[in-house]
């Protein structure tokens, strides 16, 4: 097994690093998309994202079964991009906003499960998998307190994801730095 997170800011280029990768395996490539088309620009990211990847590629929608799509697509001779666990996480704190201001996400069951199912499921795929997700932690404090809790658990998730990874990449203005493991593809 291959495990790779990508990780960068909005428009960094790490989807098109994840699908460079992709091509570079010669392997058939299904991208697991975790994007929901909740309003028309939404829609349109969504329809640019299909139309730039190659025809043969397959898609499957998980906005909320994450580990189960995964335990579903990953093979051997397959390469699987999931793009992106930041929207996926998204998706899983809906109802958040009822949490008290203190609460953390353990307090939603659905976000600690497809959570806990992830980090169980990442380590026993087989094939290549490259985990796309935004780095959200490099801005300003959000104000509120949903946009603080966000921006916790997505860090959270970002460093219990790239545990498990053996690299781990961060992209900038389309540059790629190879945080931990080789720099080069095998």
């Amino acid at each position: 097994m291959k495990l790779e997170l990508i990780l960068g800011g909005a428009r960094s280029g790490k989807s098109r690093l994840a699908e460079q990768r992709a091509v570079d395996s010669g392997l058939p490539v299904t991208v697991i998309a975790t994007a929901e088309a909740g309003d028309e620009e939404m829609a349109e990211r969504i329809r640019r994202h299909r139309a730039d990847r190659p025809a043969a590629w397959q898609t499957v929608e998980a906005p909320l079964t994450l580990a189960a799509a995964l335990r579903r697509e990953a093979a051997p001779e397959r390469c699987v991009i999931v793009d992106c666990l930041t929207l996926w996480l998204a998706n899983l704190m809906a109802g958040a906003e009822a949490l008290p201001p203190a609460a953390s996400a353990e307090a939603l069951p659905r976000f600690r499960q497809q959570r806990d199912a992830l980090l169980a499921t990442l380590p026993t795929l087989p094939g290549q998998v490259i985990l796309v997700a935004n780095e959200v932690g490099l801005g300003l404090v959000p104000e509120t307190p949903l946009g603080r809790l966000f921006r916790d658990e997505a860090g959270r998730l970002n460093q219990a994801v790239a545990a498990l990874c053996p690299r781990v990449t961060f992209v900038a203005a389309g540059l790629p730095l190879v945080m931990k493991g080789s720099p080069t593809v095998s």
